[in-house]
């Protein structure tokens, strides 16, 4: 019955990207074809709810999967018809406002939108529940690889994010969201990691409808993060997600638990001006998601979010936030991450947790960055490859935390630092390195360059002497 599973998985995500391929040679780039297949595989979804699982459909008349898969509609009035299905349900509410955010048509040559139809037809989708989010999480990943399409900014990889939110431990009595949630990876992370806490089938039932929650300003990430819930059978009646800048007005309502990978840079020109109460002004929007998060949180809520060096070096705002991160929270641990692991190159990044309502005595670093190399392609980040952070973090008992960094082993790369410590560097600054790593001339001082240089040229200039004294014995 397993290996069943597996090769039906396969086998339709590979379907699935046969027909991607199909389509991009007529010019409809990963995304776009994955948002038309969104909108369609739900449409078809529908139908299979009504046929086998006896539920009422959740669509208006006219825009159902016999009104669109119908042989009597073709060439250009098959375009249209999905235009206008498109355009009606764009203006309904609930989980159809969600899905179809914004919904646009992409695919306009009627050939290839009919194939697309086929081939979603073909199938059967009301299955298990992991299982089609399994397809469905594997299409978003190979579409967040797709350099061209930039979707790796909305995609963080699942096993990174599992080990964090294996840290952060959600409970099932507590709500959890994140404010910039991408396709939904650290919410269906901490769902899976609820679940086995439910006691009852009412207890599922209030965890899939009201404890989790997130939010993106894009309608087309919107649309994603909602068919990946709704494919786990979370949310089915309304979905968690919500197209919503996070930042623009201090939250309706504060949490538990928040676990995001806000996106970095500046704040997008055009954006809304952010108007919040307490806020330290700022362009930076990393420094901005990390005052939200610090609001959104209940006294006692806790975080784990993944941030960018800059923000633990950052003068002026970047050094009164921290300050105020030091002395109204509990900046508990700082988790150091090497480039290679997120689809954006050379990406210098930390996962910081903290709880609300404690002022922090203590801050323990883990360096998992210095000589730690990964790549997308021959060396992706494995879960186990934060085994070690993960057992160092002690989760629930961090009472019970012991350095691995010691005089004796300089090279730990588990290190605490009192708040007297923190508080007594230069801008109140939190990028600590402690472990020296030879290839990485960006933490060697100009005069350990220059030793190493005068090493290795002795080297060489020893090894060209004993060549030339084995040589002078051979007769040319």
């Amino acid at each position: 019955m397993a290996k069943q599973t597996v090769k039906s998985e396969q086998t339709l995500t590979k379907k699935v990207w046969n027909m991607a391929d199909v389509l991009a040679s007529a010019g409809v780039g990963f995304t776009d074809y994955i948002t038309q297949l969104t909108y369609l595989l739900f449409i078809k979804m529908d139908k299979e709810n009504m046929e086998f699982g006896g539920i009422e459909s959740a669509l208006p008349e006219g825009c159902r999967w016999d009104d669109i898969h119908n042989d009597e509609i073709k060439g250009e009035d098959l375009v249209k018809k999905y235009d206008k299905i498109l355009n009606t349900l764009s203006g309904e509410s609930g989980i159809l406002a969600s899905i179809f955010v914004k919904a646009q048509n992409k695919i306009s040559t009627p050939v290839h939108l009919k194939k697309l139809i086929d081939m979603i037809d073909e199938e059967q989708w009301l299955m298990d529940g992991d299982l089609k989010g399994a397809i469905y999480e594997s299409i978003l990943e190979k579409n967040g690889q797709d350099k061209k399409s930039g979707a790796g900014q909305y995609f963080t990889p699942r096993p990174f994010i599992q080990a964090i939110t294996e840290c952060v431990a959600p409970k099932i009595t507590e709500t959890v969201c994140d404010p910039a949630c991408g396709t939904g990876g650290f919410l269906l992370a901490a769902y899976d990691f609820m679940k086995p806490q439910a006691k009852n089938k009412d207890d599922l039932n209030n965890l899939k409808e009201s404890k989790i929650s997130g939010f993106d300003n894009t309608a087309l990430v919107v649309t994603l993060a909602s068919m990946n819930m709704y494919l786990h059978d979370i949310g089915t009646d309304s979905t968690p997600i919500k197209c919503k800048d996070s930042l623009e007005k201090d939250p309706d309502s504060l949490v538990d638990v928040v676990l995001a990978n806000p996106p970095f840079g500046d704040r997008p020109a055009g954006a809304g001006e952010i108007n919040r109460t307490g806020f330290v002004e700022t362009k930076n929007n990393q420094l901005n998601f990390l005052q939200h998060i610090m609001a959104l949180l209940k006294n006692n809520g806790r975080a784990g979010i993944v941030l960018p060096d800059n923000v633990l070096f950052a003068d002026g705002a970047g050094e009164k936030i921290r300050k105020r991160l030091l002395k109204e929270y509990n900046l508990h641990t700082v988790l150091r991450l090497p480039t290679g692991i997120f689809y954006a190159n050379g990406v210098k990044a930390n996962v910081i947790f903290f709880t609300k309502g404690e002022e922090t005595k203590e801050t323990w670093y883990y360096d998992y960055r210095t000589g730690i190399k990964h790549t997308l392609a021959t060396k992706p980040l494995k879960r186990s490859d934060l085994d070690d952070f993960v057992n160092c973090y002690c989760s629930g008992h961090i009472q019970d935390r012991k350095e691995t960094y010691s005089e004796e082993n300089p090279n730990g790369r588990w290190r605490k630092f009192t708040i007297d410590e923190l508080l007594a560097r230069d801008k109140t600054s939190l990028d600590i390195t402690w472990i020296k790593d030879k290839d990485d001339l960006e933490d060697v001082t100009l005069k350990e360059l220059f030793a190493t240089i005068q090493e290795k040229s002795a080297n060489i200039s020893n090894a060209v002497n004993e060549l030339a004294t084995l040589l002078s014995g051979i007769e040319e």
